[in-house]
């Protein structure tokens, strides 16, 4: 079974009564923090939990040490997934109502601590699921505990200083998912600091998708990472972004492609600044 896997708004409701699905709405907004948890309150498609970036999907931030949206615990995240309803063996369906990123990062942590399999992302998010008049509720699904056992996998992460020793090797990918203006240094509204990592390739994450907010073909997003890649090894791809969020859109396209899941730089550009010794390019 693909690690990667999309499921239609059609799809979803046709399974909604389906013992062992769990559902988390994932909805974040950069300048606005409060905006998932009122917006679920507001209406949520049936059954849903919500699952909040910064209180369950991110560790605390230690200014000047940690980027914006650091990992959380591992053990803290389990005990998360537990109070969700989720066991090894559950049906998971992520969605958000932005190009999908916060629900990769969703997808991605599952994917970090074994789950992966049986993992969704609402293809076209909560739009798709308005856009064919499909019901949402405002009740909050009562809670049953699951039994969920997952182990962070270190081979899915790249540390700033490993990443750091691996730029001059001329095999490395680094993909970097912000947009090519902020990948320039033209503009900045998050970090401090403007720029990219050195040798990076800007591969913005929203041009994973469609004009309608849909993945891409898998041959599409096949050529697109290739062309990016332009011959050097699968096996050296890196992702990184922002803060550790919009990259895991890059690996979820990725994957949908048929590429093994690459690591991820979590601490990404908002951490790499941190340490002024840390090199900064600009431009293309």
């Amino acid at each position: 079974m693909p690690l990667a896997q999309l499921i239609s708004a059609d799809q979803l409701h046709a399974r909604l009564q389906e013992p062992g699905l769990v559902i988390l709405d994932c909805r974040f907004a950069l300048d606005a923090p409060a905006y998932g948890a009122r917006s679920y309150a507001e209406g949520h498609i049936p059954g849903a939990r919500f699952a909040d970036l910064e209180q369950d999907l991110s560790g605390p931030v230690t200014k000047g040490v940690t980027g914006r949206h650091p990992l959380p615990d591992a053990n803290a995240l389990v005990e998360k997934l537990r109070v969700w309803g989720i066991s090894n063996d559950s049906q998971i369906v992520l969605y958000d109502d932005a190009p999908g990123a916060f629900a990769a990062r969703a997808w991605w942590l599952l994917a970090w601590l074994g789950k992966r399999e049986g993992v969704y992302l609402l293809d076209g998010g909560l739009k798709a699921w308005k856009e064919v008049d499909l019901p949402l509720d405002s009740a909050a699904p009562p809670m049953v505990a699951g039994s969920f056992t997952g182990q962070a996998d270190a081979s899915l992460l790249l540390e700033a200083g490993q990443l750091q020793q691996r730029l001059g090797n001329v095999e490395l990918t680094l993909l970097d998912a912000r947009a090519l203006p902020r990948f320039r240094g033209e503009v900045e509204p998050l970090d401090p600091v403007a720029g990219h990592i050195p040798g990076a390739r800007c591969a913005v994450f929203t041009d994973n998708l469609d004009e309608n907010s849909r993945f891409l073909p898998a041959e599409q997003l096949r050529s697109r990472f290739d062309a990016l890649r332009d011959g050097k090894p699968v096996e050296a791809l890196v992702a990184y972004c922002g803060s550790g969020v919009t990259a895991c859109h890059n690996l979820f396209a990725m994957s949908l492609a048929g590429y093994p899941l690459a690591p991820l730089y979590a601490g990404s550009w908002s951490e790499w600044i941190t340490d002024p010794a840390r090199p900064v390019a600009t431009g293309d």
